[in-house]
């Protein structure tokens, strides 16, 4: 439509009128819901839509679906949609892709090595397991994955929920002196316990998309998995202190868990040893400035400088060389098995318990890997599906744990680094595979001296960046007030809590404030300006329009049971309906917006997102009170109120399509002494 403008005394609704199509002419009469209906749409169909009940119409779209992909095509499109390489293969750029995958895929998998051992630590499992989890969801995720430049694996919150469920469940006995019968008795319940929850988690993943539940990552806002990944790394570091001193301390599991570790490893510090804190504090020179450099000077470096492989070749010649484990009693990682582990069904005698530690890990792995892919996804213009990534991600834990992997998903660190290396497309993870793969098969024993004091600090120079994300909180604080709360309540609750528990106060705490800010009603006093056909609230300009008798309400909030008395009381004030000594409610509108007697209302509902059966009532009360008080209540934009299905006592004349169609008929028709002029669009 243009801005061409025309006006003209309309006729009233029960006048004859020559109008054919409104919109195209020149002049039109005001526009009911009724008549809008009547001449732009489908009247007999609404009415048979309106007239079938909700579940024979979705049973009726089911099986359309289902008949449509039993046939060749629809078979073809379903597979298209859950194999995303089918898809993506046929156009892959081999010239000008390949080479970064592999550099990218290659750099990826060497840093897979020395942290998936570092996190199977972090999980209480023996080093091996991590780079089985390195593998085998890496695999799959490629396969089944949207997230082009995601990189899975293992990840140090997932790593430290795994390690407090299984301390948990498996707990180690009093007498720490086990035989090496006992200890491989021991890492054997407890590699069972943390695939049992890899299975569980893979399992909800796996329900949660049959149900078309990927909008549930909405609930998990930035500031919450912000505030989370800081949080636990915080958790990572202390929990890694025992290693890095070298002292023989149990894991503290449970609230206040942080700060029992700290008290603990104060009083044992004096007897830290020598040997193992010298090679924390060296390696750890050596991490984090190669970190900070590769941060720095990624855009000159053809690719980021592998710290941790050279950390872990040094150390291990190191130890092996000079005798650290025999001479100074150095804990080393030992001998890796060779070969893939056989294929085994998590032990699930103690379900209801793994299932209440596998829910938060779902959530966790779910959101921190939509989040990421999004992220990756709309800075190289391309989509990806919620759904799909919660199939990808639930096989990729359920089959993996048969290889007895523990819980697993994208990783912040490698996800950057594939990006950093030139990754293009999840064909990357086939060439991080292949390295896994060959440390596996072939490697494994090179890796026999290597102090699991250096995994500790490489589980602490993997947390950079999550601790770098308080940076952000200056930022936030300027932005929202509230997300700024959101972040700090849930970083102190996961700090002084759990993760799990910090996760579920985060969680309640966002959407309380989302709750508490539909509490804030606002109904702003519209104005017309003059020479539009475009009505403003009152208080933008002291230029705009107001006709005698004449109010017009707008209503940007949602009208359920929570808004639903402060709707009827600020509506009451509005037209002098409330009693005499009650309180007027807080508005921005001028003093005279309601001077005179209210003879017509016109209340403007395109802002209210929806509408629940109270809320429904109380707009059928105010149109009785509107009645019994002599005044005309006219609606606009009424369709979320009308799909309320409570409105059959409001007559179909007081439904209209817009405030300008409302305000015209209530100019002509009812008599008002004002400029008698419809507006129209040419």
């Amino acid at each position: 439509m243009s801005g061409l403008r025309s006006t003209r005394t309309c006729p009233g609704l029960g006048e004859a009128s020559d109008l054919k199509y409104p919109l195209g002419s020149k002049f039109r009469e005001p526009l009911t819901q009724a008549r809008f209906q009547q001449l732009f749409g489908d009247a007999e169909q609404d009415s048979e839509l309106r007239a079938e009940p909700r579940w024979s119409r979705l049973r009726r779209q089911w099986r359309r679906r289902r008949a449509s992909a039993c046939s060749g095509p629809g078979a073809w499109r379903l597979l298209l949609a859950r194999l995303p390489p089918l898809r993506w293969l046929p156009h892959y750029r081999w010239r000008a892709w390949l080479l970064g995958d592999a550099v990218a895929g290659v750099t990826v998998g060497i840093v897979h090595v020395p942290q998936g051992m570092a996190f199977a630590l972090l999980t209480s499992v023996p080093p091996v397991f991590g780079l089985y989890t390195s593998f085998f969801p890496v695999l799959i995720y490629t396969l089944l994955g949207t997230g082009r430049h995601l990189s899975t694996g293992t990840f140090a919150v997932l790593s430290l929920m795994t390690g407090s469920a299984v301390e948990r469940l498996v707990p180690e006995p009093l007498e720490r002196n086990l035989s090496a019968i006992e200890r491989e008795q021991l890492d054997a319940q407890r590699v069972g316990a943390a695939a049992a929850m890899a299975f569980g988690s893979g399992a909800l993943m796996l329900g949660m998309f049959a149900l078309q539940l990927g909008v549930l990552a909405t609930f998990l806002s930035e500031p919450v998995v912000k505030a989370l990944t800081s949080g636990a790394a915080l958790h990572v570091l202390v929990s890694q202190l025992p290693s890095l001193l070298g002292l023989p301390l149990p894991r503290q599991i449970g609230c206040f868990a942080l700060f029992k570790t700290l008290a603990a490893v104060l009083t044992e510090l004096p007897r830290s040893s020598p040997a193992e804190l010298t090679i924390s504090a060296l390696s750890l020179a050596l991490l984090v400035p190669v970190k900070e450099l590769n941060v720095r000077f990624r855009d000159r470096l053809p690719t980021p400088i592998p710290g941790e492989i050279v950390m872990v070749l040094l150390a291990s010649v190191l130890c092996f060389t000079s005798s650290l484990d025999t001479r100074y009693n150095v804990q080393i990682v030992g001998l890796l098995p060779g070969g893939f582990p056989q294929p085994l069904l998590p032990s699930l005698a103690e379900l209801p318990r793994i299932l209440v530690d596998s829910l938060p890990m779902a959530m966790v792995t779910f959101a921190v890997s939509a989040s990421l892919a999004s992220i990756y996804a709309d800075k190289y213009s391309y989509t990806i599906d919620s759904n799909q990534e919660l199939l990808a991600h639930g096989v990729s834990n359920l089959i993996s744990s048969f290889f007895s992997c523990f819980p697993n998903s994208a990783t912040l660190a490698t996800t950057s680094l594939l990006v950093d290396a030139g990754g293009n497309t999840q064909l990357a993870g086939l060439f991080s595979c292949m390295v896994v793969l060959s440390v596996l098969l072939w490697l494994g024993p090179f890796f026999y001296y290597l102090p699991k004091a250096v995994l500790a600090c490489i589980n602490i120079s993997s947390m950079r960046q999550m601790f770098f994300q308080m940076r952000e909180l200056p930022q936030l604080w300027r932005i929202s007030r509230v997300d700024f709360a959101v972040w700090m309540v849930t970083w102190v609750a996961v700090v002084t809590l759990s993760v799990d528990l910090g996760l579920a106060v985060g969680v309640v705490f966002s959407m309380m404030t989302v709750v508490c800010r539909t509490q804030r009603i606002q109904c702003l006093a519209l104005g017309l300006a003059e020479g539009t056909e475009l009505y403003r609230p009152l208080r933008e300009s002291h230029k705009l329009l107001q006709v005698p008798g004449l109010l017009v309400l707008s209503y940007p909030t949602p009208l359920y049971f929570g808004t639903r008395g402060q709707f009827r009381r600020i509506l009451e004030w509005h037209l002098r309906l409330g009693e005499g000594g009650q309180e007027a409610p807080k508005t921005d509108d001028p003093p005279d917006a309601v001077a005179e007697p209210v003879r017509v209302v016109v209340l403007d509902c395109s802002g209210v997102p929806f509408v629940d059966a109270a809320g429904a009532r109380d707009v059928v009360q105010l149109a009785s009170r509107c009645r019994d008080a002599g005044i005309h209540l006219l609606l606009a934009h009424a369709g979320t109120l009308t799909q309320a299905g409570l409105l059959d006592r409001v007559s179909p004349e007081q439904l209209f399509v817009s405030v300008q169609d409302a305000a015209a008929y209530a100019l002509e028709t009812l008599e008002l002494s004002g400029p008698k002029t419809c507006t129209v669009w040419v």
